[in-house]
């Protein structure tokens, strides 16, 4: 199968004062196109930072990236934000709305931004699929966190990216809406054909994907498909 994301011997530190804070140390691995993968970990284990520079949102030290057939590494800053745009979906776990839009505006943004003509329509439709057809015209303020969550899924697949990070994504939700997100976030990856790529500390969610990367203190303790791919 295609790789859609290849790791190799990534090293990630941080200055603070005098001191050096190792935070990844070499990491490889490689994520197969239309698959579901999830990186877990304890907090501190390095699992946030990892999916910053996969995404090109950062640099690594040492070590290179290859996302969309693309080694991130011979992009300049402004290549990387163009290769997100064109290939690349996040979520996030604080959902990251634009406040003083409406949950239509927010999800028609990134299709209004690569010019697509029917951006309302497609926004619309989304809304729909995820639940919330009856409150398209809401700002993020009157949405309870689930329905803001539903808000950012439509908004992340609404340019049906190559490939979607999902940061921690039922992090700030209880376990019932946390479940029914799950839902709609598989769902939609299936249907849009993206692969899926999560951080989480959730080990039943992560079980729910077809291959787990276990990060402790900076370094992988395991790279496996799961029983569902077995």
């Amino acid at each position: 199968m295609t790789k859609i994301l290849n790791v190799n011997n990534l090293e990630k530190s941080y200055s603070s004062g005098s001191k050096t804070l190792n935070v990844l140390q070499d990491i490889s691995f490689s994520v197969e196109a239309n698959t579901t993968f999830s990186i877990v970990g304890p907090s501190g284990s390095g699992k946030t930072t990892l999916l910053g520079l996969c995404a090109g949102l950062d640099s690594p030290n040492s070590g290179s990236i290859e996302l969309c057939g693309q080694e991130l590494s011979t992009l300049n800053e402004d290549e990387r934000a163009l290769l997100r745009n064109q290939k690349v979906g996040f979520v996030f776990q604080d959902f990251q709305l634009l406040p003083t839009l409406t949950a239509l505006e927010n999800v028609a943004v990134p299709l209004e931004l690569q010019g697509v003509k029917e951006a309302i329509k497609t926004s619309k439709d989304l809304l729909t699929t995820v639940g919330l057809g009856d409150r398209i015209h809401h700002y993020p303020s009157q949405l309870s966190g689930g329905e803001q969550q539903r808000v950012a899924l439509a908004r992340a697949f609404s340019t049906q990216p190559d490939v979607l990070f999902a940061d921690e994504p039922t992090g700030n939700l209880d376990a019932e809406t946390g479940e029914k997100v799950e839902s709609l976030l598989f769902d939609l990856n299936k249907a849009t054909g993206t692969t899926l790529i999560i951080v989480t500390h959730d080990i039943e969610l992560a079980h729910k994907t077809d291959h787990i990367l276990r990060l402790k203190g900076g370094k992988i303790v395991e790279n496996k498909k799961t029983s569902i791919n077995a």
